[in-house]
C-alpha cells in the first residue's frame, strides 16, 4: 500500500511540474515584458532589422509598426520601400518616422520626409525621431532648435494633414523639448518603466525584444489606448 501511494505521489509531482513550469514562465514574461497590461501592441523597425517576413511578424501580436524612412537632409533608409510595401500587404498598420539631425534645416529635413513617404489612407501620422544618441555633435541653442523643429512639424504635417508624433526620451526632453513642447502626439522610449509625468504620452517604446520574421533583436511599442482610438489617428481614415 505504503508504495502506491508513493508511486501516485511521483506520479501527480510529474504531472504538476510541467504546469508549474508553465506558470513561472508565464510570470517571468509578464514581469520583463512592461507593456503587457496595453492590448494595442507594434514594433518600430528600421534596415538594422535586415529583411522581415511581415506576416510572420504580423501574426506575433504586431497591430502596428513605424518604419524608418529618412534622416536628416538626405538620406533614405535602404529598406524603406521594401518594409512599406510588405507590411502592408501582411495587414499591418503604419507609420514612417524620420530620424532628425541637429546639424540641418528642419526645411530641409521636411523636404528629404515628404519626397520619400507617400500620403496613404489608413496610414498613421508621421514621426520624427529626437534623440542624442548617434546625432551629429554639433548642439544648438534650444530656441534655434525649437525653430528648426518648429519648421519641420508645420511642414510636414500640414502635407499630410495630421499633428506628428514626436519620438524622444527623457535625456533630450529636459534638454530641449520641456521649456516649451510642441503641440504633439508624444512618444516617449522608457526601457523598463512605464513613463510618468510630463509629456502625457500615447505611445511608448521600451526594451527591444524578439519577434517572429526577425533575426535579432526588434523594438517593442504599445499604444495608450484602445484599437478604436488608434483607428482614430489614422491619415485620411477610410471608412
Amino acid at each position: 500500500m505504503d508504495d502506491e501511494k508513493t508511486r501516485w505521489r511521483w506520479r501527480w509531482i510529474a504531472g504538476a511540474i510541467p504546469l508549474l513550469l508553465a506558470v513561472t514562465a508565464f510570470v517571468g514574461w509578464r514581469l520583463y515584458e512592461p507593456g503587457w497590461r496595453y492590448g494595442v501592441r507594434g514594433v518600430d523597425v528600421s534596415h538594422h532589422q535586415g529583411a522581415i517576413d511581415w506576416f510572420a511578424l504580423a501574426a506575433d501580436d504586431v497591430d502596428f509598426a513605424y518604419i524608418k524612412a529618412t534622416e536628416g537632409g538626405d538620406w533614405l533608409d535602404p529598406r524603406f520601400d521594401e518594409n512599406w510595401s510588405e507590411s502592408h500587404d501582411a495587414g499591418v498598420v503604419r507609420g514612417a518616422y524620420h530620424y532628425f539631425t541637429l546639424c540641418r534645416p528642419g526645411v530641409e529635413q521636411a523636404k528629404n520626409f515628404i519626397d520619400v513617404v507617400p500620403v496613404e489612407a489608413g496610414m498613421l501620422p508621421p514621426a520624427v525621431d529626437l534623440e542624442f544618441a548617434g546625432n551629429c555633435a554639433h548642439r544648438p541653442e534650444v530656441q534655434a532648435f525649437l525653430a528648426e523643429l518648429g519648421d519641420f512639424l508645420d511642414i510636414v504635417g500640414e502635407h499630410y494633414d495630421t499633428p506628428l508624433l514626436v519620438y524622444t526620451n527623457s535625456g533630450f526632453y529636459e534638454a530641449y523639448l520641456e521649456s516649451d513642447p510642441p503641440q504633439v502626439i508624444w512618444w516617449i522610449n522608457s526601457p523598463v518603466l512605464e513613463p510618468r509625468g510630463e509629456p502625457d504620452w500615447s505611445f511608448w517604446q521600451y526594451f527591444p525584444g524578439r519577434g517572429d520574421g526577425v533575426d535579432g533583436e526588434i523594438d517593442r511599442n504599445v499604444y495608450r489606448g484602445s484599437p478604436e482610438e488608434l483607428r482614430l489617428l489614422y491619415v485620411a481614415p477610410s471608412d
